[in-house]
């Protein structure tokens, strides 16, 4: 079920907010937290029923797996044996259906043998909620936590961040399941929870649906094998780098707006990205869950930047690198997260260049930062060009298309098209981002934004206040949104591919 549907918006969703009040009232908070575990379920049903068994088989052998490790009595040797054993059957899954064809595919090219195996349908989000059973495991190991089946249940398969995330950490959400008052409608939950869902909704409908059209037939022209014109490959690139991020942060906001319909707070997983100064500002500020778990699970178990300049960039690459396959089991994803492990090393780099000359990059002066800022931004555009190609040829032409005039110049782009692309570019560098506009309220889980980020912008006359002229404007964009996704197809998020 699309969070951009008819269905979702004005059924699923008040249907099951009405009956999770009316259940927490009369029949108690443990009811509730059931009627949100059955309505997960059926959310995540509605897409292909088939896979049930593959969520719920998961969720019940994590938790059996935590709870064992948990157990005091046993050693510490027995401990880590299951811990081995829970990460080995989340990978084997995780392996089969999202990587295993992709080898098989590899190693039939190299050795020119055929190997008799079909590819299997990827199950909706099961990179983030493997992954977030995987960290939930590690932290029971070193914390000996321990929780009910239906608080841990609804943590891995709560609707709101199921399919593509934002990936929650069990300290984040776990203990927000236990405050008996989530059950109450309370105003200022409803208020900025709508107003939220509202914004990513716009995102996602106005805005991605719309710059999509442009970015999707140069794609498509290089994916044939041939190479568009120079002005409508970078308008195409243009396209897709604001397309991948109003529609990621518009899913991240309508996911954490439904969340707080409930009471429950989300992390955030963005915090204007585009208004990055550097490649390392980017990736805290981009896809901000994913980050922290690669940072916390993966480069400083490595080693981080703990044992000298040169295996720092070796930790790097290699969580780059994964991180890049996480997304996709295609080499232009490989290439992908292997190029912003190069940006990020050579920016380590710079930096330490900068303090040796007796600079920081925080105190340059404005028009160095703005230049470092849009060196960024289109590091950033030629790093889409990969993730969005659908093989390496065809990134190839892409690229080509960038910087060698093959087939011409071609036309200036029309004026709606110039106009969107204008537009969505100057909601992206120069607005507050949702956060920072109900910065008051406390949208997203504090400590998950940084205050050195926030726009002093969103301190004045941008701050949210509700009140019944924001409620009319609430409810006219959303009117105008909702027009335009009966006027159009759904359209899926781009993450529901990862």
């Amino acid at each position: 079920m699309l969070f951009n549907s008819v269905d979702y918006i004005f059924f699923f969703l008040p249907v099951t907010l009405s009956v999770y009040i009316f259940t927490g009232k009369s029949l108690g908070h443990v009811a509730s937290l059931c009627v949100l575990v059955i309505a997960s379920f059926f959310f995540y049903g509605w897409w292909d029923s088939s896979y049930l068994w593959l969520l719920a088989g998961s969720i019940f052998v994590n938790y059996l797996t935590g709870y064992l490790i948990s157990l005091r009595f046993l050693e510490k040797g027995q401990r880590r044996c299951l811990l081995a054993i829970g990460i080995i059957i989340n990978l084997a899954l995780i392996f089969y259906f999202k990587y295993a064809y992709f080898l098989i595919e590899n190693l039939s090219f190299i050795t020119g043998k055929k190997y008799a195996f079909s590819s299997a349908v990827l199950p909706l989000g099961i990179s983030f909620f493997t992954f977030q059973q995987i960290a939930y495991l590690i932290d029971v190991y070193h914390e000996k936590i321990n929780h009910s089946l239906i608080k841990y249940s609804l943590f891995i398969c709560f609707f709101p961040q199921l399919i593509a995330g934002p990936i929650v950490h069990h300290r984040d959400v776990l203990p927000q399941f236990t405050n008996n008052t989530k059950t109450r409608l309370i105003s200022q939950d409803l208020a900025v929870g709508l107003t939220i869902f509202v914004i990513g909704l716009v995102k996602k409908v106005l805005i991605a649906d719309s710059v999509a059209k442009i970015a999707n037939p140069a794609f498509a022209t290089a994916a044939a094998g041939e190479s568009p014109a120079l002005i409508v490959a970078w308008s195409a690139t243009l396209a897709y780098t604001l397309q991948l991020y109003f529609d990621f942060s518009g899913y991240s906001d309508m996911a954490i707006g439904a969340a707080r319909l409930f009471g429950i707070r989300l992390p955030a997983n963005f915090n204007s990205p585009y208004k990055a100064t550097d490649i390392s500002d980017f990736w805290r500020r981009w896809h901000i869950t994913l980050s922290n778990f690669l940072r916390d699970y993966l480069y400083i178990p490595l080693g981080g930047n703990q044992k000298g300049e040169s295996r720092r960039a070796v930790n790097l690459m290699i969580t780059m690198l994964l991180g890049g396959l996480w997304h996709g089991a295609g080499w232009t994803f490989i290439l992908w997260g292997g190029l912003h492990g190069v940006y990020l090393v050579i920016n380590q780099n710079w930096r330490r260049l900068l303090k040796v000359l007796g600079q920081s990059p925080r105190n340059l002066p404005m028009w160095r930062r703005r230049l470092s800022g849009l060196l960024t931004f289109l590091a950033v555009m030629a790093g889409w060009v990969l993730f969005r190609s659908e093989n390496i040829a065809a990134a190839g032409n892409m690229f080509r298309a960038m910087v060698v005039i093959d087939s011409g110049i071609g036309e200036l782009p029309a004026v709606k098209t110039l106009a969107q692309i204008l537009i969505a570019l100057g909601i992206a560098w120069f607005l507050p981002n949702t956060q920072e506009w109900l910065k008051r309220y406390e949208p997203v889980l504090k400590h998950h934004m940084t205050e050195s980020n926030t726009s002093e912008i969103s301190k004045a006359v941008w701050s949210w206040k509700p009140s019944s002229s924001v409620g009319f404007t609430i409810g006219a964009v959303l009117f105008i949104a909702v027009r335009q996704l009966l006027q159009a197809l759904e359209s899926e998020f781009l993450y529901f591919n990862f």
